[in-house]
């Protein structure tokens, strides 16, 4: 604590001597983060150990090249799937191939009944994974590099 004399307004009756606290703002900033008074004490191990810049820099690479990826495969997989229906129906116009519909109206009420009784079979497994790994704990221990990413996620799929 620093204090301040005023003697100059001595003659002025309303100054007083004023007492100024000085305060270091590298250790106020170390203790009080904006993201522990939102997320509790438990920042995690990547707040630690890099400045805030330092993680949205490494999020928004990682999510850019995320997103990138994504996007090139999903054209990919568009394309391969949206040509190789094209060409089956140019086939099958042409006739070349011969489509049995009812068969094919068939097999996909089998396929659903399948994927019915499967889906009602995994969904306690799959909660129980989804309890294991708690990302919304990673995020909230990692906010400053989970937003990093999410940004550099859609600028990966707008380039």
């Amino acid at each position: 604590m620093a204090t301040v004399d005023n003697r100059e307004g001595q003659d002025d009756p309303e100054s007083e001597d004023e007492v100024y606290e000085v305060v270091d703002l590298t250790e106020y900033a170390r203790r009080h983060q904006w993201w522990s008074r939102v997320f509790g004490s438990n920042s995690g191990p990547i707040a630690e150990k890099y400045s805030v810049a330092t993680q949205i820099m490494m999020g928004g690479v990682t999510g850019w090249c995320a997103g990138y990826l994504f996007q090139r495969v999903g054209k990919i997989a568009a394309t391969a799937v949206g040509g190789g229906f094209l060409l089956l129906q140019i086939a099958n116009h042409s006739g070349y191939v011969q489509v049995d519909w009812k068969k094919v109206e068939k097999d996909v009420n089998k396929a659903k009944k399948h994927l019915k009784k499967k889906a009602n079979k995994a969904a306690p497994e799959i909660n129980t994974f989804i309890e294991e790994v708690k990302a919304t704990d990673f995020i909230k221990r990692n906010i400053v590099l989970s937003s990093g990413f999410v940004g550099g996620f859609f600028l990966g799929l707008a380039s």
